[in-house]
């Protein structure tokens, strides 16, 4: 039997997709990143495969839109906890994925 390696480097996937930031964010926070839930804020830091949602050597939680994958994942894992409210971004504004 063969085996099939490959490595995958998805920071060069994601740099193919082109963005086009709109003025204001397309996800709404409650109370905004700071006043998150800790453990419920660990969740969006593992699951998001955008890496959005971070924290600080410090402890403190930040949260940043501009390269939304538009999977709605935040949506889904933290929708009744954190996330206040998921659109999808104005049109013209968003990502466009590139492949090849």
């Amino acid at each position: 039997m063969s085996m099939i390696t490959a490595e995958l480097n998805i920071d060069a996937y994601l740099a193919t997709n082109k963005y086009e930031v709109a003025p204001e964010s397309h996800i709404v926070l409650r109370d905004g990143a700071a006043g998150c839930d800790p453990k419920e804020f660990d969740k969006l830091i593992r699951a998001c495969p955008a890496a959005l949602y971070r924290r600080s050597e410090d402890g403190i939680q930040s949260f940043n839109y501009e390269g939304c994958l538009e999977c709605g994942t935040c949506r889904i894992i933290c929708g009744d906890t954190i996330v206040e409210s998921w659109n999808n971004p104005d049109p013209g504004c968003g990502v466009e994925y590139r492949f090849g």
